[in-house]
């Protein structure tokens, strides 16, 4: 049996001063899971002088009382506590804080043995703090001298997210190494990836040997449960975003922690991909009905009600930063069906209002665009003839090491069109349009033209950009390196085709980034900073500034990625808007059938494989 942590304290304040520091979201101390020895815990190490102890039995918990002295010289007395005997996390009248302050104000929840939980809510809501909270990213601070928090899996905790996966591709691109070293950059492999919790830190660094059990990783259960076996020896940058995220669960599993935080694991998961996943979660969980500590547990984390594995037990829903619902899975399915039936009733007016106040936005930023085009420049490549392809590959060829991405690819896109990409993951939807973005290098050995001129014939970046609107995971992970910027910044930097602003704003900039944020329910947060956000709050940040300028080409790979719902579908009637106006054609990647619009009565299916690789279809 692994050995647990089995200590939470509770803290009772003894002072006005201390009163006003909690109240704030100020840490009094950072060792919240200190042991009786005063060694700390997850929290880290608080200023302890001197203290007295003693302890109390009785048949489920045992208790001891200690006066601690800080920095100040102010004393508190903290009483530790056992959880219940069937319980994994224990939580009772708590906070939630990072280092800005608190977000989560009173907060009491406990997960016991045989229980399988959804924590659930829309963006922004208080969900994304709370596990990361149970992950040790966050804090968890008793309240008062009620307050307790406790958990057997402290130290033994994994998260597979889109934020992590975010920070893995961003981590990747800062080890590339291609401009150096004369060719492509493979980076870390699947194989060097899974094994660096296998073999130590050193499996990260290429210069080192893998250990022995790389040659055998085909054969453990957990790759072959995560589907992941034929990947394993490619770079971790050239993965599709279901592939990354397969192979983040992999190691997560080999990691051997005791509790699995899945946020979100099925967006942007093709079919075979989420059958993989339901499939491991319905053996995981089978496991951890048995109650048996010595497995992995799971918590599910979702935005949407959306395939919600029927294994799951138990939901904890939060809103505005505070619990909203704690109950069963049955339970919490009658209120959804009462809330989808109340949304039903309104949903007509409620997008009418919002399409029209979209429509006035638009309208009162054609003076912007028309300045901003001016400044720039106009291409008037192309503008006398409408009928010129927007996009236009002949015969094209991507590939590295034997892996052929796309072959004898040919693909016009004419103004006005608007196309669903669609194929499993791996199949180079994701490649395809950085053809067209320009991060793919391999564009210049192609016969590629956009806007009507060839790519490599003396075109700049910035010819290019002002063209296009971006919203892609990679992108997302882009805009994260300049995550400092403000609200404001980013949707005016939408204008300026920049990652961050560089340039004073002017007032009508200011104005105008105003309304688009209002739109989409971020009134009064301008300049709050874009990492401060959730995944979900970010992308639907990010996807405002991809349309401010009402560009020639959209191109959205996954846009809903992390959105809660109501996100959802503002999004999609925004972009639904969009492509009434005529003024720009959609170039979107999505694998949820329910996310495509009306309006893409073209469609580009990608078959790995085959030949040909491809099919397009018209409606």
């Amino acid at each position: 049996m692994p050995s647990y942590p089995r200590l939470h304290c509770s803290v009772a304040l003894r002072s006005t001063s201390q009163r006003a520091c909690e109240n704030s979201g100020t840490p009094l101390l950072s060792g919240v899971g200190s042991s009786p020895s005063g060694e700390s815990g997850a929290g880290g190490s608080g200023h302890f002088d001197s203290f007295q102890q003693k302890s109390t039995r009785t048949k489920d918990r045992f208790s001891f009382k200690k006066s601690l002295f800080i920095e100040n010289q102010t004393t508190l007395e903290y009483t530790f506590f056992t959880m219940q005997k069937d319980s994994l996390v224990y939580i009772n009248n708590c906070r939630v804080q990072n280092l800005h302050g608190t977000i989560i104000k009173n907060l009491s929840w406990q997960m016991n043995a045989g229980e399988a939980w959804l924590v659930i809510g829309p963006n922004g809501g208080g969900k994304a703090a709370f596990l990361s909270a149970l992950s040790g990213e966050n804090q968890i601070v008793p309240n008062d001298s009620t307050g307790a928090y406790s958990s057997k899996f402290e130290n033994s905790c994994e998260t597979v997210s889109l934020e992590r996966a975010a920070r893995l591709i961003q981590e990747e691109r800062d080890l590339d190494e291609s401009e150096y070293i004369g060719k492509i950059d493979e980076g870390r492999t699947g194989r060097r990836f899974i094994c660096e919790v296998l073999g130590g830190p050193d499996a990260k660094h290429r210069s080192q040997p893998l250990p022995k059990i790389a040659e055998r990783l085909e054969t453990l259960p957990e790759v072959k449960l995560c589907g992941v076996e034929k990947i394993l020896d490619r770079g971790l940058k050239f993965m599709s975003t279901g592939e990354i995220r397969r192979t983040l669960l992999c190691r997560a599993l080999l990691s051997k922690k005791h509790l699995l935080v899945l946020s979100d694991p099925f967006a942007g998961l093709d079919a075979q991909s989420r059958a993989i996943l339901l499939e491991f979660f319905q053996t995981i969980v089978g496991k951890q009905k048995n109650e048996s500590l010595t497995e992995t547990n799971i918590i599910l984390g979702m935005e949407r009600y959306h395939e919600i594995p029927e294994t799951i037990t138990n939901v904890l829903e939060f809103a505005g930063n505070e619990v909203s619902f704690c109950g069963t899975h049955s339970e919490y399915k009658k209120i959804i069906e009462k809330r989808n039936e109340e949304k039903a009733k309104t949903r007509d007016a409620e997008k009418t209002e919002f399409v029209n106040e979209l429509k006035d936005i638009q309208n009162g930023t054609k003076i912007l665009q028309s300045q901003n085009e001016e400044n720039a420049g106009s291409n008037k490549t192309g503008e006398k003839n409408e009928k010129i392809a927007l996009v236009k590959m002949n015969n094209v060829n991507v590939g590295w090491d034997g892996h052929q991405v796309l072959k004898n690819f040919s693909w016009t896109v004419l103004p006005g069109e608007h196309w669903l990409i669609r194929g499993p993951n791996g199949s180079g939807k994701t490649t395809l349009l950085e053809l067209i973005t320009g991060d793919n290098k391999q564009v210049f050995a192609n016969d590629v033209w956009l806007f009507g001129r060839k790519r490599g014939t003396g075109e700049t970046i910035w010819d290019i950009k002002k063209n296009l609107g971006i919203v892609s995971y990679r992108w997302h992970v882009e805009y994260r390196m300049v995550g400092s910027t403000d609200l404001e910044s980013v949707i005016i930097s939408g204008f300026k085709d920049s990652i961050g602003l560089y340039e004073q704003k002017t007032d009508i900039e200011i104005s105008t980034a105003a309304k688009w944020l209002k739109l989409a329910g971020f009134e009064g947060r301008e300049h709050e900073s874009f990492n401060n956000l959730s995944y979900g709050e970010q992308r639907a940040v990010l996807i405002l500034r991809a349309v401010v300028k009402s560009p020639k080409i959209l191109i959205l790979d996954e846009p809903c990625h992390g959105l809660d719902e109501s996100y959802r579908q503002k999004i999609l009637d925004l972009l639904e808007t969009i492509a009434g106006t005529g003024k720009t054609t959609m170039l979107h990647v999505t694998h949820d059938p329910t996310e495509a619009l009306p309006c893409e009565k073209h469609i580009l299916e990608l078959h790995p494989g085959e030949s040909p690789m491809y099919k397009i279809i018209e409606k």
